[in-house]
């Protein structure tokens, strides 16, 4: 003769049935929708889309009704492992880790309110250094450095017949 536990969601019935609760006062109670107060009694499982949900849930509606929570936690637990949709803990990304995962996970624990001004302090010091270093070099700099001697002297392999480019040199002597 074996004997059948209860399920989670029938001790939970049972419960609320002996503390006199409805349904709608234990949503009311826990702030869980009637629906699912109705799906974790009857452990409908589907009506949900992840196992965190069933388990917040229960733990939830096994506090308001004064149950051993550790203990119904522990029975969901198996209970769960003998589902084929929630026996193993679901991925929260779909994929697997690589070094970008790492980098914003490590960028996740800065400390941005401090790290920012700070960042910003070092970029405006840079700029300002930068720009008064060229201030300097440009005030050395003779502006008429890159200048010619502003007369033209025509390439030698120049045509004779092409016409002299006017300056403001006097004028050649022959």
């Amino acid at each position: 003769m074996t004997v059948c536990m209860p399920t989670v969601g029938e001790q939970l019935r049972a419960a609320r049935e002996q503390q006199k609760l409805t349904g709608h006062q234990v949503a009311d109670a826990t702030k869980i929708k009637t629906d699912h107060i109705r799906a974790l009694e009857d452990s409908d499982w589907r009506a949900f889309t992840a196992p965190v949900y069933i388990r917040g849930f229960i733990r939830s509606y096994a506090a308001c009704l004064k149950l051993d929570v550790a203990r119904v936690m522990q029975e969901l637990t198996v209970e769960l492992a003998q589902t084929k949709d929630f026996a193993d803990h679901p991925s929260l990304t779909g994929s697997r880790k690589g070094p970008l995962d790492l980098i914003m996970l490590q960028l996740s624990r800065v400390k941005w309110q401090i790290v920012f001004p700070v960042i910003i302090v070092i970029a405006v010091a840079l700029g300002l250094g930068y720009g008064i270093r060229a201030w300097k070099t440009q005030q050395k700099k003779d502006p008429l450095q890159g200048l010619g001697s502003g007369l033209h002297q025509p390439a030698r392999s120049a045509a004779k017949n092409t016409l002299p480019v006017p300056t403001n040199a006097p004028p050649a002597r022959r």
